[in-house]
């Protein structure tokens, strides 16, 4: 498991990108702009998986543009970013919030290029991607939480960017209610929460 650290200036995100099972064949890809169709990539990933910070981390690191939420464009604004890169000689990445089946393009040349794009997808984390989530997540928080708390929570949490993010946010927020540092009872609390009352629970 390794991260990258991400220049100031970033905002109120991470200072530093987990590369784990998830993105890692993403991340590799960046480096092989050259060997893309038309120097054109799609970044597909689930909700809070670091899909703009990877993208903020390509563009900064002068490996080519970047395109956020380009589902939300115009279309033919998008079109237009699209010609301008081939016409420089730049790598495009155009990161999308929708899965392939679900951004549906309705301007036919560009469902055509991006279509003939390299499709990049980030998955769910897994056991020790989870644990580097969780504690970067506590980090920005301000929150201790060791190895012990990683041991017990990672086999029972949501297995997900999103996950990791709204469990560490509940044992946050449960830990200054009862303004104690977080304890088991407050983990498993907080995996209540986070799971629903409907979830089973490991013990």
């Amino acid at each position: 498991m390794r991260q990258i650290p991400l220049p100031l200036g970033t905002g109120a995100g991470p200072s530093r990108i987990v590369v784990g099972s998830a993105n890692s064949q993403a991340i590799e890809a960046f480096g092989q702009v050259h060997d893309w169709p038309f120097r054109t990539a799609v970044l597909f990933g689930p909700p809070h998986s670091g899909k703009s910070l990877l993208g903020r981390w390509f563009a900064d690191s002068g490996l080519g543009d970047m395109i956020d939420d380009a589902e939300t464009m115009d279309e033919a604004d998008l079109f237009h970013r699209w010609n301008r890169a081939q016409e420089q000689g730049r790598a495009l990445l155009v990161v999308a919030n929708a899965g392939e089946g679900g951004w549906q393009i309705k301007l036919p040349d560009l469902a055509s290029r991006l279509g003939s794009a390299l499709h990049l997808e980030i998955s769910e984390p897994d056991d020790a991607m989870m644990v580097e989530l969780i504690a970067i997540h506590a980090e920005m928080r301000g929150l201790a939480l060791g190895p012990d708390a990683a041991a017990y929570l990672v086999p029972r949490a949501e297995r997900s960017h999103l996950g990791a993010e709204r469990l560490v946010a509940a044992i946050d927020r449960l830990s200054m209610e009862r303004k104690q540092a977080p304890t088991l009872a407050i983990w498993r609390d907080a995996l209540d929460e986070t799971l629903g009352a409907s979830q089973p629970r490991l013990l």
